[in-house]
C-alpha cells in the first residue's frame, strides 16, 4: 500500500521513557501531544499509488490481453495473450476519502 503519509519507516513509532505524567493521561490526550511534537506529521494518507495502466489507445485497466488464433493440428484455436510491453502506469491518484496511515498507533474500537 503506497500511501503519502510518512516517508521514512518507523515514523509513527514513538517510543521513549515516559514520565508519570505521560502515563497519567488517556490516549487520546497521549496521541494529540505527540502528533503536537512533529509539526506537519498527520496519520491520514490522502493519496496512493494507482495499480492500473494506460495502454497505446488511452484505454484504462489492470491488465491488457491481446486475441491470438493458434492453428494445431488443423484446427483454429483462439487464446489470450497478456500485454505487458508499452503500458503507463496511471500514477499517484488522490482518495476520495482520507484513510488511517497503516503504522498509526492507536487501537480504534466502537463502545
Amino acid at each position: 500500500m503506497g500511501g503519502s503519509g510518512s516517508k521514512s519507516r518507523g515514523f509513527w513509532s514513538f517510543s521513549g521513557s515516559g514520565s508519570g505524567d505521560d502515563l497519567a493521561k488517556d490516549g487520546s490526550e497521549q496521541t494529540l501531544a505527540r502528533a503536537r511534537s512533529f509539526p506537519g506529521a498527520t496519520p491520514f494518507v490522502f493519496t496512493r499509488r494507482s495499480s492500473m495502466f494506460f495502454d497505446e489507445d488511452g484505454d484504462l485497466a489492470h491488465e491488457f490481453y491481446e486475441e491470438t488464433i493458434v492453428t494445431k493440428n488443423g484446427r483454429k484455436k483462439a487464446k489470450l495473450k497478456r500485454i505487458q510491453k508499452n503500458l503507463t502506469p496511471q500514477g499517484i491518484i488522490k482518495l476520495d476519502h482520507p484513510c488511517i496511515h497503516v503504522d498509526f498507533p492507536v487501537i480504534l474500537c466502537e463502545t
